[in-house]
């Protein structure tokens, strides 16, 4: 309350006088007296009616005997006893008369001057206050330019490099900034400058935000973190104002980290904005590098960005001397995946045979949000059963809502469909199975998961960076098994296939144009591919060819697709018996899962040694599956996936 006064006690004076000024000179003209000349008063005296009369300068105020007044004026340095003898009265009627002489007042004059001012007062004192109220901590109408960054002390760091696991390399490229801002004395001496930007580039869910935050507290430094999104506005000049407002924030709270995430939304390229190069988001971005090259070489402030499109972004902005390390956060190998299960099921009950190696191994592609999330999803499957703690099974049933979706057992499907699918499924795995390269078989359902109506899950031995020819053909094959199931077991074919030849087309393209995998057009490169660097989605293609080369692309990617069949249908020609047992079993059962699928193989000639695929469960669990997309999918749609490698 003390505050409020302090802050506003000048404005609610000026409207109190305000208000008063108005009101005196409201009554001041109600009750306005009535004014006669001197000679009436003068005629008044010698009839005996005056009693008293007040001189005020040139004024007077005149009380007759029946208690009512009149005011009049005399002659300015005229005395009035020499004015009303004049006019004729006597000593002896003047002596009846009590005069009284009063000092002049000019209150009442300042008061009507302030009164013809008081719309003015009114109107400024409530412009004032709302200007003061704009301002405050709760609203920010007016108060566009001010930055809208959180600030966290570095007191009490709520997280640390201990929190942060999967990114050794990332934190070890890191460590040294946080020495830059502890001891900055000793590269000092050395000649040696701190950094003034460190870009943080990888795909979704790696953890970016969450290192940033690791760095402040490991510094035990101020940390102001705001989105690339905030400084954009309506108006022009507000981006540029609020970027000049934070790093004045940063310099008087230095030593200490900017934060700022998502930098692609505010750098991306100038020049192709529709107001050419003058736009409110390059005005911005023309801030941004001027205040980071402004920095002096002892104000200790780092700013640390964040994204997921370093391809997009302008080049003034990636040079040294503004962000001078790019650190890249990829998704985690094995280890990686271990070590981020270790950090989310800390603090949870878990069953004493929990392997995080075996469910770390079972989940490639998987990045740190992921892991969060399939840790989350295990939690609640466990409390939905009415468990104490979480186990294997939780964990698998998670991999699978996490990779598929739900379950959804309640979707009909006639016994001819269910019967397709099978053998669909079974193709898959089959092939998958007598091929050298495929990966190991994980599991088979039927049974549809969120927009699946079944699916083979292959999971890798071990993280894979590099792919041959040769896996790649394996693939091929295995992804047309199911296809190739519907045409040899029914004479006929569906629509079920069409991820699967989705993929192939996709596989068998990429072999020819990128990959220099096609003995006919030789290691070469066909067309320019403009694609998001770490989603590997293509957005456009520059055709860089000739009308005569895409024909020969189009006969090698036909080449590469029918050879594929070709292997697929010789393998399931050959190894027809088991591929009906193998139906068989799965109508009756609906889910295989490794175990039971590699017992189909015990004693089979020509079935190659192959070593088990990682089994989150350690007890065969028929009733446990998941799904696709679509029915013959050899991995479900947004399943992670090794990615391969660039030619």
């Amino acid at each position: 309350m003390n505050g409020f006064w302090k802050r506003n006690g000048l404005v609610w004076l000026l409207i109190i006088v305000a208000v008063g000024a108005l009101y005196y000179s409201a009554s001041q003209s109600a009750e306005k007296p009535v004014e006669k000349s001197l000679t009436e008063v003068a005629s008044l005296v010698q009839g005996g009616r005056v009693t008293k009369i007040v001189v005020a300068g040139d004024q007077l105020q005149v009380q007759l005997d029946n208690r009512e007044g009149f005011v009049s004026q005399k002659e300015s340095g005229v005395d009035l006893t020499q004015a009303l003898t004049k006019l004729g009265v006597t000593p002896a009627q003047l002596s009846k008369v009590e005069l009284k002489i009063s000092t002049p007042n000019d209150m009442g004059a300042w008061l009507t001057i302030l009164g013809a001012f008081v719309p003015l007062l009114l109107i400024g004192g409530l412009f004032l206050i709302i200007l003061r109220q704009a301002q405050g901590a709760g609203n920010q109408a007016l108060s566009f330019g001010k930055s809208k960054a959180r600030v966290f002390t570095g007191d009490k760091p709520t997280v640390t490099f201990s929190d942060v696991a999967g990114a050794e390399e990332s934190k070890a490229e890191l460590q040294e900034v946080v020495e830059f801002l502890k001891e900055p004395q000793k590269f000092a001496a050395l000649g040696a400058r701190i950094p003034k930007g460190v870009l943080l580039v990888g795909p979704p869910g790696t953890g970016k935000t969450l290192m940033a935050k690791a760095i402040s507290g490991e510094a035990g430094v101020p940390f102001f973190s705001i989105s690339g999104s905030e400084f954009v506005e309506m108006f022009v000049g507000v981006g540029a104002s609020r970027v000049r407002d934070l790093f004045e924030q940063a310099k008087r709270n230095s030593p200490c980290i900017i934060f700022m995430d998502e930098i692609d939304a505010v750098g991306r390229q100038r020049g192709a904005g529709l107001g050419g190069s003058h736009d409110e988001r390059e005005q911005t971005l023309n801030q941004i590098l001027v205040e980071m090259d402004g920095f002096d070489t002892d104000t200790n402030v780092i700013l640390i960005a964040a994204t997921n499109r370093p391809d997009i972004l302008d080049p003034a902005l990636l040079r040294p001397g503004r962000f001078d390390r790019q650190v890249v956060m990829d998704r985690p190998d094995v280890k990686g995946r271990e070590a981020i299960l270790k950090v989310h099921v800390k603090g949870k009950p878990l069953e004493a045979h929990i392997n995080l190696e075996t469910i770390a191994k079972g989940t490639p592609g998987f990045v740190g949000a992921d892991i969060e999330n399939l840790v989350n999803e295990a939690a609640i499957l466990a409390a939905r059963r009415g468990k104490k703690s979480i186990g294997m099974a939780e964990f698998e049933e998670a991999v699978e809502r996490v990779v598929a979706g739900p379950e959804r057992r309640s979707r009909i499907i006639s016994d001819r469909e269910k019967k397709v699918i099978a053998y669909h499924e079974a193709g898959h795995a089959l092939v998958r199975r007598m091929l050298p390269k495929c990966d190991p078989v994980h599991k088979i359902s039927i049974i549809s998961r969120g927009m699946a109506l079944g699916y083979t899950m292959a999971l890798p031995e071990k993280d894979r960076l590099l792919v041959g020819r040769a896996k790649f053909e394996d693939d091929l094959a295995a992804m047309l098994g199911g296809r190739v199931a519907e045409q040899v077991v029914f004479d006929d074919i569906t629509n079920g296939a069409v991820d699967d030849l989705d993929k192939v087309t996709k596989l068998a393209r990429a072999m020819v144009t990128r990959y220099g995998m096609s003995e006919k057009l030789g290691p070469m490169v066909f067309g320019q591919k403009h694609e998001l660097v770490f989603l590997g989605r293509d957005i456009g293609e520059q055709r860089n060819y000739s009308e005569q080369v895409a024909r020969e692309i189009d006969q090698e990617v036909r080449r590469i697709v029918q050879k594929a069949y070709d292997r697929a249908k010789q393998v399931l020609d050959q190894y027809r018996d088991l591929h009906h047992a193998i139906a068989r079993k799965l109508i009756q059962v609906e889910t295989l899962d490794a175990e039971d699928f590699e017992a189909f193989f015990i004693g089979v000639p020509g079935a190659p040694p192959r070593p088990a695929a990682p089994i989150l469960a350690p007890v065969p669990a028929p009733r446990r599956e998941t799904g696709i997309a679509s029915p013959g999918s050899e991995r479900p749609t947004g399943a992670p996936a090794p990615r391969p490698a660039p030619a």
